[in-house]
């Protein structure tokens, strides 16, 4: 972000520099109108520890700030935990419902057998996101919790919170190209434009949500279990090639054993080739469909009418 954010700088120029600080407000706590009020006084005013809210801050607005693990270990992580909570009833509450209203209006002049498909979909991205937030509530959160306490200390234990986030963010951007590139005709309408621009904002929420855990919560953790520890490993995401191109003959039939739930090996043998020339031949359907997941591949092939729906029924 443009502004530089210090305890002394006013709330109201960090939102004009960066409008999406908003949504940051809303899940820490800091309702009230800003005025001439300083950052400083807006967090006592919140129960906040300012410095734990200006990290929070850089690493939501920042793609490349990464805390120094000295600054982390500053932080109060109930300031973090109290994000968290916001943040994951946000999108359950708020952020699916909208997403959910706009698919059903967007599919609505669709053939029964596609508003099934997507529905699908919307829905197994859903429990995804609910089994991953639940995840953090009720495993990793407490055991941070017990850390802080004195209690366990298995080192392995905040790895998974790294899992999730991956397949959260796949999922959205398969969900944009199966609207982008696979919906009929008839669905072409100022819906599909208002659910495309949703979805890239969620997704971009998205993003910068899993860095305050990946690069905040998880490196705390680590930091408490390591206390020798000289910095927090974070996690970088790579981006795929995803240049397109036509789906040949075999990269059809491996798409269709993919839709079908098979196993590599099981397609390998049903094809009579090797599991790592199946492993490349999905490779380059990902890389030519611009879709990631199971599910959304599953998808792309019943809209392409690769695969019958009653098939995977």
């Amino acid at each position: 972000m443009g502004a530089e954010v210090t305890p002394w700088v006013k709330m109201s120029s960090l939102i004009e520099d960066d409008y999406h600080l908003l949504a940051l407000l809303m899940r820490v706590g800091i309702t009230e109108s800003f005025g001439e009020r300083t950052v400083d006084d807006l967090c006592s005013r919140a129960g906040l520890d300012t410095e734990t809210f200006i990290q929070i801050c850089r690493t939501f607005c920042d793609s490349e700030y990464r805390a120094p693990a000295q600054v982390l270990r500053r932080c109060r992580v109930d300031d973090i935990i109290r994000y968290l909570h916001h943040s994951h009833e946000y999108y359950l509450n708020t952020a699916l419902v909208s997403l959910h209203s706009l698919l059903e209006e967007l599919v609505a002049p669709a053939p029964n057998a596609l508003k099934r498909v997507i529905r699908k979909f919307f829905e197994d991205y859903r429990d995804d996101l609910q089994n991953h937030f639940d995840y953090e509530e009720n495993m990793l959160i407490p055991y941070l919790l017990d850390l802080l306490r004195g209690v366990g200390g298995h080192q392995s234990s905040s790895l998974r919170l790294l899992e999730g986030h991956p397949h959260m963010k796949a999922s959205l951007s398969d969900l944009k190209s199966l609207i982008m590139n696979s919906l009929p005709a008839a669905c072409d309408s100022v819906s599909r434009i208002s659910t495309l621009m949703f979805i890239f904002e969620l997704e971009e929420d998205v993003e910068r949500h899993t860095r305050i855990e990946d690069r905040m919560l998880v490196p705390i953790i680590r930091l408490i279990e390591n206390p020798r520890t000289p910095s927090a490993t974070d996690a970088q995401d790579g981006e795929d090639d995803l240049s397109r191109g036509e789906l040949s003959d075999r990269e059809k039939e491996i798409l269709v054993g993919v839709a079908k739930g098979l196993l590599n090996k099981e397609i390998a043998d049903q094809y009579n080739i090797s599991i790592n020339t199946v492993i490349t031949h999905r490779k380059n359907i990902t890389r030519k469909t611009g879709i990631k997941t199971v599910s959304g591949l599953t998808v792309y092939a019943i809209l392409n009418n690769l695969i019958d729906i009653n098939s995977i029924e």
